[in-house]
């Protein structure tokens, strides 16, 4: 697609791989709108960018459904969901906490079904809209101490077959994005990766081997502006030489 033709809604848009992918769009001349949960850091980010700012949770059903129908208002149309909205919860099998459990579930699984579910209603109307999942080599392949997070991206890459198989015929494009680490928020913040980041005082500096949100951004963009004729069923985003 010409992404200055994109109306685009970026869930989990105020940091990490979601802002990003942002600023890539709207550096291409689309229209965007991010949604967070944080007001300030939305709003923050929103000003940043140039974004249309929704506050919402993904989680909670009246929220999605008043989030895509004020960016089809705001956008004057909408054309591309990248669902980006997730978080890490990492724990032995032994040590399962069922509500952190239910709750990482509700925002990576049942977040992304009813954005997509939303999403899609105006995309088969209109016949045209391209949905990008945004999800993880742990979606790939299991790991000691992965189960809630693995289970829920796991989960993602079956209910992606499933959108693509009932939404091709109304020329749907949907799409998955399989990151390995990236050295975000997302990443300082759960302790299978603290090893990615030092800290020094507020800042974290960046291994310079390893995977950034621009690089998850620029694979987004390059899917996205395939001809519509055809699409990218998958992608996974490797560092080349981590070290």
């Amino acid at each position: 697609m010409n992404l200055k033709n994109a109306k685009a809604l970026v869930t989990g848009g105020s940091l990490g791989i979601g802002y990003a992918t942002a600023k890539a769009l709207i550096d291409k001349g689309a229209k965007v709108a991010i949604c967070g949960r944080n007001s300030e850091n939305l709003n923050n980010a929103a000003k940043e960018l140039g974004a249309l700012a929704v506050k919402a949770d993904v989680s909670v059903e009246k929220d999605v459904v008043d989030m895509v129908k004020t960016v089809v208002k705001e956008l004057g149309d909408f054309n591309v969901l990248i669902n980006n909205a997730a978080f890490g919860y990492f724990a032995h099998i032994s040590e399962i906490e069922l509500e952190k459990f239910n709750k990482m579930l509700a925002v990576n699984l049942t977040g992304a079904m009813l954005c997509a579910r939303e999403a899609s209603k105006h995309f088969i109307k209109q016949k045209y809209g391209n949905i990008v999942n945004i999800s993880s080599t742990a979606g790939t392949k299991g790991y000691a101490n992965g189960t809630p997070y693995v289970a829920s991206k796991f989960a993602l890459a079956g209910m992606t077959e499933c959108w693509r198989a009932e939404l091709r015929k109304s020329n749907i494009r949907v799409m998955l994005v399989n990151p390995s680490e990236v050295q975000t928020d997302f990443s300082y913040n759960s302790a299978t990766w603290l090893k990615s980041f030092i800290k020094h005082g507020e800042e974290k500096q960046i291994n310079p081997t390893k995977l950034v949100a621009e690089d998850i951004a620029h694979t987004i963009i390059s899917m996205l502006e395939l001809d519509d004729r055809g699409f990218i069923t998958e992608a996974t985003v490797w560092a080349t030489n981590p070290s």
